[in-house]
């Protein structure tokens, strides 16, 4: 059956260029049910993973149950108490944009959970991503894509929590 495997290549190729082709969909969003503010698993903001890592050493960390904070309803872990106190007091600069969740998504007017591993630092902004391939398709335009999840995220109806 070389022709079906042919034509099933030819079909995900197609999938995959219009995905990639897709423009951001600023203004627009699908989600109608309020999502929690932060994205977080078992009560864990990053799934655990350490904010402040991503700035400081490059590379996505996971945290310890040693070294944690509450803010905006969930919890937040740290590598060290060091990366722990740079978080208290400038959580807004350390914490990811779109409350965690996809920034490729979140440019399309979609709401998807994260891969702590597909992360970039952008002007000095956490965004993280679903997976590698979101992740490089975000990458292929950074400039409009976070413009889109800027206008995007505040349309996105959330659940209150604390300290918000």
């Amino acid at each position: 059956m070389p022709g079906l495997n042919a034509s099933f290549g030819v079909s995900i190729a197609a999938i995959i260029l219009g995905l990639a082709g897709c423009a951001a969909e600023p203004g627009q969003v699908s989600q109608t049910e309020p999502i929690a503010a932060t994205n977080s698993e078992n009560g864990a903001a990053l799934k655990g993973y350490d904010p402040v890592a991503y700035f400081l050493t490059h590379s996505a960390q996971k945290g310890s149950d040693r070294y944690t904070y509450d803010w905006h309803g969930v919890t937040w872990k740290f590598i060290s108490e060091e990366n722990r106190a740079k978080f208290i007091g400038a959580e807004s600069h350390y914490a990811p944009q779109y409350g965690g969740y996809c920034a490729f998504a979140i440019s399309r007017g979609l709401i998807a959970d994260v891969d702590p591993n597909s992360w970039a630092v952008v002007d000095d902004k956490l965004y993280l991503n679903n997976n590698p391939f979101a992740h490089e398709l975000w990458s292929q335009n950074r400039p409009g894509n976070i413009a889109a999840g800027d206008q995007n995220w505040p349309l996105v109806p959330k659940q209150s929590t604390p300290n918000q």
